[in-house]
């Protein structure tokens, strides 16, 4: 009888276990979205790189050529700029540094 008892035990914790794991699992709306990159995983806010490029880009010369330059920062930096122009030092390291192949700043 002590054999069952403790396998039923172990059983009802593991079950408890695989419960915990799918609920926390579950994302509500309010939630932050999670973005995994290799093994480093780490909370970060959604950032809708679509919308803020578009209104970043609305008044470039080229808006497809700049709308394209600014998705890949916006999806590497995590970060589009206020303003149409300018203030691009507020998203840090990752947007200033961003080089073409060219060797001119990639980040509008």
């Amino acid at each position: 009888m002590k054999m069952s008892s403790s396998r039923l035990l172990l059983f009802s914790a593991l079950l408890l276990f695989c419960l915990a794991l799918v609920s926390s699992d579950i994302e509500t709306e309010d939630e932050v979205s999670l973005v995994a990159r290799g093994s480093n995983r780490r909370l970060l806010p959604f950032l809708d790189c679509g919308g803020l490029c578009k209104v970043r880009c609305s008044q470039h010369s080229r808006p497809n050529v700049c709308t394209r330059a600014c998705g890949t920062c916006c999806a590497r930096c995590k970060c589009v700029p206020p303003g149409t122009s300018g203030n691009r030092e507020l998203c840090g390291a990752c947007y200033t540094d961003m080089t073409t192949h060219a060797n001119k700043t990639k980040c509008p």
